[in-house]
């Protein structure tokens, strides 16, 4: 049965809101920078920020008494940071009702919309080629789907082995911007249910993808594939960031994957893009807050 017209309004406003304001939340981070503290450095022989420690600069003395200190992540406190990462992300629509933000909020907006324009004119394209098909292999969902949850995994299990709590750390890190990704991916999918680009044949149209799919959960825009992936590669790359290769190693692994969601058809590149934005945008200012 098709949604009646005041469903598709509200919930074309509603996605409206979540792509005004989610993709801001990256520069709303960007307006409260975290100040260096002593548990910034915990990792040995690492200064994650990158700057003096405020015992060696007693200029940051006086105002880190002020800050916020990062929170701290254990297997312990992941729920309890989960549950108030859901209720920042809930809460950040009135805050860009105050006023701020909206130029950044409209102009990924606007992106995203321009990207929506062009599916209809890139999709074909891997309808008719035979040039990706060992990529294809390579990155079938299931095998990319495994890898986004394997890398976290893997980093726990070494940090405990090698009794290295910084790589503990990074791998829980992982998994709460994870989890915080999927909640927005699955809010997403369901209100918006569009079809993928597998979905359409015969009289299906471009024009007419969203709110055709009943597969729900299951659905287009964004891709989960990418959103997870970006979120895991961000905190990775941050955390390791002073390791050169790590973050090209980090996002290009996560690229290829979106790369490949487009040439398996199974998402749309305004889909990729946009989970790409919010995977990072969550990872970057909200599971790595004051980091």
């Amino acid at each position: 049965m098709a949604p009646s017209p005041f469903r598709r309004l509200v919930v074309s406003l509603l996605c409206a809101v979540v792509c005004l304001t989610l993709p801001a939340l990256a520069l709303h981070g960007q307006e409260t920078p975290a100040q260096p503290t002593p548990s910034n450095l915990s990792a040995p022989g690492r200064d994650p920020a990158g700057i003096t420690p405020p015992a060696a600069n007693p200029a940051l003395l006086q105002s880190s008494s002020s800050t916020v200190a990062p929170r701290d992540v254990s297997l312990y406190l992941l729920p309890r940071n989960f549950l108030r990462d859901q209720r920042t992300l809930l809460s950040f629509p009135l805050q860009l009702a105050g006023g701020r933000l909206w130029a950044p909020a409209i102009t990924v907006s606007a992106a995203t919309v321009a990207l929506l324009s062009a599916d209809p004119h890139v999709d074909p394209y891997f309808v008719r080629t035979s040039a990706f098909d060992g990529l294809n292999r390579a990155f079938a969902s299931n095998i990319t789907g495994l890898e986004t949850v394997l890398a976290p995994t893997a980093l726990y299990i070494v940090g405990r082995y090698t009794r290295d709590s910084y790589m503990e750390k990074t791998a829980l890190f992982a998994a709460e911007a994870a989890a915080d990704s999927e909640m927005v991916r699955v809010f997403l999918n369901s209100s918006t249910t569009r079809w993928r680009p597998q979905d359409i044949f015969g009289r299906r149209k471009y024009s007419n993808t969203f709110f055709q799919s009943r597969s729900y959960v299951g659905s287009s825009f964004p891709s989960g594939h990418m959103i997870a992936a970006v979120s895991i590669a961000t905190v990775i790359a941050r955390r390791y960031r002073h390791d050169r290769w790590v973050p090209w190693a980090a996002y290009g692994l996560a690229g290829m994957i979106g790369f490949s969601r487009i040439t398996l058809r199974a998402h749309f590149p305004s889909d990729v893009v946009l989970g790409t934005v919010l995977g990072y945008a969550i990872a970057r200012y909200e599971a790595l807050e004051n980091r």
